[in-house]
């Protein structure tokens, strides 16, 4: 056996038979795949041991300079702001936005926006914006709360828009999961902070889902509510172990928490183990939140579902509508997400909003995206979806900030070399914003109203268990906890145990590194189709099916027992809840202000109706042509840019006054779209010639994605007769042409 070949295992020959030598070289390899697999798990115990004890732990994988300390600000938190470090051979544009990106604090440390190269701080450096990132220290400032932490993130943006007085546009901020709803509250409070908001995988109505999926919702109701995180919460002494709430994220797929993530290490250990050191670098890093805080997210948010409501009040009074948000939002989703499903993600525009009309009359526009298959991590992790639509966002987040208010699907489109207007494409992939109504949300499934109900008695219950918790047993908890009992508590909670016992302060783990390095030396991997490796691999399958069968059987119990517990009418008016009211429980609130709002928008489109000149006139008529089939191209973008920069007061235009410019052209059209476009002819030079120019410009900007559609086609034909160039003669069409290929 000893003279065998030490080859990779695809230079073995192909096994023939079950002669005892393929079972032997079967045996050796499994043998030498546990060592290996102990070893990385020495390693890893190792590195979590050296992590923690950083003073700033993160696994950004970019220099950083740290900006502003949050424990400096004069309400503490343990937030920081750093700007990115450019790397070497990518350049900085000083006039193109700034990138924030955040990373949620929901029990993991920070760095996973910026992991690796293809990271949403990688595209976003790639594309030449400056970059920054907010993150956080393990441990929290004493009495640092939801609000502190939002007013924190306020003067972080303005430390940013100050340092970038050039830039064409406010910071674009992504925030990933609990990141994204933070922002959006913030973006509510102080919409004036914000360019483009990119929410990646973030709840934002926490009651939504459908049957037979996303149990993850039940469980605030099944727990009794949210007395077991004041419990658990006093048990640490007033902080929060973050690493409970990451022990809830395992146990939502045991498949892959207590097998298929290990066997997929094990049985590609001589190629694995560095991406999976990597990740649970990361997802090792536990962090703490203090009792407020939690409590905040759980009571206002994930059992009471005030967000989307408007139910949340600042400490000034100030309430959380979201309906104040002005800057673009982005909302990036996944149907394999299990975590934060599509509805989660994107129910609360049903929350906000009777019809797609109320979304423009607000002056707010929404882009989604719902991704087919990646799981909740893959959405701000995976390499794939950052070179996919992370690039797309960070290339095209001009022509999102541009859109005309309204809600937009992101369809990413294959780039064709053949398609017109090749050279105009950033990528490997076109995107383009496609109009949809809210019957295009609801068609992805959602709650009856009497799922609502349930939900909203479980939220009274939770009240209810809170309180009496607080009022007979919180005080005796509090007093019978001290300091060294919370720590022991943090340091014996199983999943930090499972790296302490593992790593190199173990004596008995730390005989390993010389074994694995004899296996190393000796390394006799077996061939893919061994039998044995067969077998293996099959009897994998059904290990992880089986616990999928668990999972699924426990889901179904779940589901049941919460439907019939908080579906019952006795405990609805109990604690309040009418079993035949009628609405959702919790819908957001209209009042006259809107109203006032939105009738001073439409008086100040009208009497610009007919107000303005060639840049105003060329911009209407985009905008109508645009409603027509309602998408625009990220080719129909760029040209419009070229014939921007090539237009001497176009080109001296800041963005965001170009921007409102676009909008006000679009209020109009909304206002009263036929007297909209017969005042075009007001707003147009008087020559001929001047006009087939403008008429030039149009065209060049709708065709640059190929064909028209018919209806596109009629409302350019309605243009050439407003324009009166049917009969004009052709204009010098190569000016046209040098602007399309600059």
């Amino acid at each position: 056996m000893a003279a065998k070949s030490k080859g990779k295992r695809n230079d073995r020959a192909p096994a023939t038979d079950a002669s005892p030598s393929i079972l032997s070289d079967y045996l050796v390899d499994a043998w030498q795949r546990s060592v290996l697999y102990w070893d990385v798990m020495r390693q890893r115990g190792d590195q979590y041991r050296a992590h923690m004890a950083k003073p700033a732990p993160n696994v950004l994988s970019y220099d950083y300079t740290l900006i502003v300390d949050g424990r400096d600000l004069p309400r503490p938190v343990n937030y920081g702001l750093v700007r990115i470090a450019q790397p070497k051979g990518q350049s900085v544009d000083p006039t193109k936005r700034p990138f924030v990106v955040i990373d949620p604090r929901a029990g993991h440390g920070p760095g996973i926006g910026g992991f690796k190269a293809d990271s949403e701080i990688g595209v976003a450096l790639r594309s030449g914006h400056p970059c920054y990132f907010i993150g956080f220290l393990p441990d929290p400032a004493p009495g640092q709360t939801i609000e502190d932490v939002a007013y924190a993130e306020a003067r972080f943006l303005e430390t940013v828009i100050a340092a970038h007085p050039d830039a064409d546009g406010k910071p674009c901020v992504i925030g990933n999961c609990q990141a994204g709803w933070a922002v959006m509250i913030l973006a509510a409070l102080r919409p004036e902070l914000f360019g483009p908001i990119i929410i990646a995988g973030a709840p934002l109505s926490y009651w939504a889902g459908v049957h037979g999926a996303n149990p993850m919702r039940y469980s605030g109701g099944l727990l009794g509510g949210s007395w077991l995180t004041a419990l658990t919460s006093d048990l640490g002494g007033g902080v929060f172990d973050g690493a409970w709430l990451v022990q809830n994220f395992e146990n939502q797929n045991p498949a892959n928490t207590l097998w298929s993530k290990q066997y997929n290490l094990y049985s590609k250990i001589d190629t694995e183990a560095e991406r999976y050191l990597g990740f649970e670098q990361w997802w090792g890093g536990h962090v703490c939140l203090n009792a407020e805080e939690i409590q905040f997210i759980v009571d206002e948010l994930f059992i009471g579902n005030k967000l989307a409501a408007g139910e949340i009040r600042m400490s000034d009074g100030a309430a959380v509508d979201l309906r104040g948000v002005s800057a673009p939002i982005v909302v990036f989703c996944s149907q394999g997400d299990n975590i934060t499903p599509p509805q989660q993600a994107l129910d609360w525009i049903l929350d906000l909003y009777d019809d797609v009309d109320e979304i423009r009359r607000a002056g707010q526009t929404i882009v989604y995206a719902v991704h087919d298959k990646i799981g909740h991590l893959g959405i701000f992790v995976s390499a794939g979806v950052a070179r996919k639509e992370h690039r797309e966002f960070a290339s095209n987040i001009d022509l999102i900030d541009l859109l005309p208010p309204g809600l937009y699907e992101a369809v990413f489109d294959p780039r064709d070399p053949d398609a017109p207007h090749d050279e105009l494409v950033d990528g490997d992939w076109i995107m383009r914003c496609e109009a949809r109504d809210l019957d295009d949300i609801r068609a992805l499934g959602g709650n009856s109203l009497e799922d609502e109900r349930r939900f909203a008695a479980a939220a009274r219950v939770s009240e209810i268990n809170l309180a009496l918790y607080r009022t007979f047993a919180q005080p005796f908890v509090k007093a019978a906890v001290t300091p060294w009992a919370a720590e022991a508590m943090r340091r014996l909670h199983p999943l930090r145990l499972q790296y302490e016992m593992l790593s190199g302060a173990n004596p008995f783990v730390a005989l390993l590194a010389s074994a694995a390095e004899s296996v190393k030396a000796d390394r006799r991997p077996a061939a893919e189709d061994n039998p044995g490796q067969l077998v293996e691999r099959a009897v994998s399958e059904r290990i992880a099916d089986a616990l999928d069968a668990y999972r699924r059987q426990t889901e179904a119990l779940s589901e049941a027992l919460f439907h019939g517990v908080y579906g019952a009418e006795t405990l609805q008016a109990a604690v309040g809840v009418d079993p035949n009211g009628r609405g959702r429980p919790r819908r957001a609130a209209k009042n006259a202000l809107h109203r006032q709002i939105e009738a001073r928008r439409d008086a100040e489109a009208a009497a610009q109706i007919e107000q303005g000149g060639d840049l105003e006139a060329i911009i209407r008529a985009l905008v109508y042509v645009s409603l027509a089939d309602g998408r625009v191209d990220e080719r129909n973008f760029a040209v419009m840019k070229q014939l921007r920069a090539a237009d001497a007061d176009a080109a001296e235009l800041p963005l965001q006054s170009f921007k409102a410019m676009v909008r006000g052209q679009f209020e109009i059209l909304q206002l009263d779209e036929r007297r909209a476009v017969d005042a075009l002819a007001a707003l147009l030079p008087r020559a001929k010639r001047d006009r087939r120019t403008l008429y030039a410009k149009i065209e060049e900007v709708v065709t640059a994605c190929g064909d028209l559609s018919p209806v596109v086609a009629e409302r350019m034909a309605e243009l050439a007769r407003i324009f009166n160039v049917a009969d004009a003669p052709p204009v010098d069409d190569g000016k046209v042409v040098k602007l399309a290929s600059s």
